[in-house]
């Protein structure tokens, strides 16, 4: 039995036995490693980094890969720099593969950081795969080892190995859990300070095949604990709702029960669905060919299938989401924190519909139904005076999906970092954690906004 803190995994499975809604998005990384409560502020510190000009990518240090695309620059494999041998941990099935890789300079983090979430926008072809991974360097000097970040490629097949973030990351000082870097003992006054980020990009033997990443970020931020978040007063979303499709996850409940048990968990598919037909994506009837004809909405089972992360065992791996949404025509994806919810309205506003993670007991969100220790689900607009309305894949069909939920409710419950469950235990809620997904050419009013928010 694993005698470090719980993982995402272990923290999900008991939510699952005492929620009414399976839960697929994760706690925060301090309840996953257990850290009591600090004293909270009001306003989180939130730094969003991208990487995803040519300028940008010509900063870094590149070994076998180049900077290609001329309105969409990527980092591209051109020469094998070496040969790798690597076992999926999932298959048992050991192969070697060619690699490139490319390093980013080493950057301030741009606050004294307690946590780090990348996400990155990729191009992996058939016999193709990559790895990213995180380093930087403590406020105390010291620093920290190469922690992996997710191994990602979007096939799924006996081509390419599974899917997966890597558990038992720890150098005594911080620890990944799942997609997320944290310092383990926030108390100390311990933070990062500094980070580089490498990408390793893999391809079959002389295959020739060029994986390709066209965005990488890293967001850094040191979000004050809190059970309660300041009211906020309605802005300029008020009377805006966008027309974004309906699906829910409960009607998938029973099916494809390999991927997190099937539909009931899948709200972070179900939800990044919702987002990409809004923007006009969805898969081919080619690439639905495996789903079973009988099922409906089959393309929400194909983003679960092809979010699922082999390691968590589940559909809710932030940047596993984010980089599926970027797999889609010209669309571009982040993971970010926002600070309150008139940055949500100001997107809403600009048409561009926002991915939120939150948790809560049954009593603290009027009319959801359910409590959750992690769920998402979709803003899409605000009412005229103010509240929420989303697109909750929680519900029992597509037709009851879209909610109003109490602004002031639904603030707190998604901003916060300290949270009592029904038994009354102190529990770690997400701090305002979203996903932002827009396609690449978007109005001026749009960029701003994203820029704004410091997506660029």
């Amino acid at each position: 039995m694993n005698s470090r803190p719980t993982t995402r995994r272990t923290v999900l499975a008991a939510a699952v036995a005492t929620a009414a809604v399976a839960a697929s998005s994760p706690a925060s990384a301090a309840e996953r490693a257990g850290r009591p409560g600090r004293a909270g502020g009001s306003k989180p510190k939130v730094s969003l980094h991208s990487w995803n000009t040519r300028s940008d990518w010509a900063a870094g240090k590149a070994e076998g890969t180049r900077v290609a695309g001329g309105g969409r620059p990527a980092v591209v494999f051109e020469t094998p720099m070496g040969t790798a041998k690597y076992k999926d941990p999932h298959t048992g099935e050991s192969a070697t593969w060619e690699y490139a890789t490319w390093t980013s300079p080493l950057r301030p983090a741009g606050l004294a950081a307690g946590e780090v979430i990348t996400s990155w926008n990729a191009h992996t072809p058939k016999g193709t795969w990559l790895r990213v991974e995180l380093h930087g360097v403590y406020s105390d000097g010291t620093k920290t080892p190469w922690y992996t970040m997710g191994v990602w490629t979007s096939g799924d097949g006996k081509d390419v190995p599974r899917r997966t973030s890597v558990d038992d990351q720890s150098d005594g000082k911080s620890s990944v859990w799942t997609d997320t870097f944290a310092i383990d003992e926030l108390d100390s006054g311990l933070r990062l300070a500094a980070y580089q980020v490498r990408l390793t990009l893999y391809r079959a033997l002389a295959s020739g095949a060029e994986p390709a990443v066209w965005r990488l970020s890293a967001m850094s931020s040191d979000v004050p604990d809190r059970f309660t978040v300041p009211a906020s007063k309605p802005g300029p979303g008020r009377g805006i709702e966008l027309e974004v499709p309906r699906y829910s996850q409960e009607v998938h409940k029973g099916r494809y029960p390999e991927y997190d048990g099937g539909g009931e968990a899948w709200c972070s598919p179900t939800s990044s669905q919702m987002i990409l037909e809004y923007w006009g994506r969805k898969p081919s009837e080619k690439d639905l060919e495996w789903v079973d004809p009988d099922f409906s909405d089959p393309q929400v089972c194909h983003a679960a299938r092809y979010t699922f992360d082999y390691q968590y065992e589940g559909c809710g791996n932030w940047p596993f989401n984010a980089a599926y949404a970027a797999t889609y025509r010209d669309m571009e994806s982040v993971v970010t924190r926002l600070g309150s919810l008139t940055d949500v309205e100001r997107l809403v506003a600009a048409g561009i519909p926002v991915i939120t993670s939150q948790s809560f007991i049954e009593s603290e969100l009027d009319g959801a139904g359910y409590g959750t220790a992690g769920h998402l689900m979709t803003v899409i607009g605000f009412t005229r005076d103010g509240d929420i309305i989303a697109n909750d894949p929680a519900s029992e069909d597509n037709e009851a999906v879209r909610r109003v939920y109490k602004r002031r409710q639904w603030e707190n419950i998604w901003l916060r970092t300290k949270r009592k469950d029904a038994d009354g235990k102190v529990k770690s809620g997400t701090g305002g954690v979203c996903y932002l997904y827009f396609p690449t050419r978007l109005s001026g009013g749009q960029r701003k906004v994203l820029r704004e928010l410091g997506v660029r």
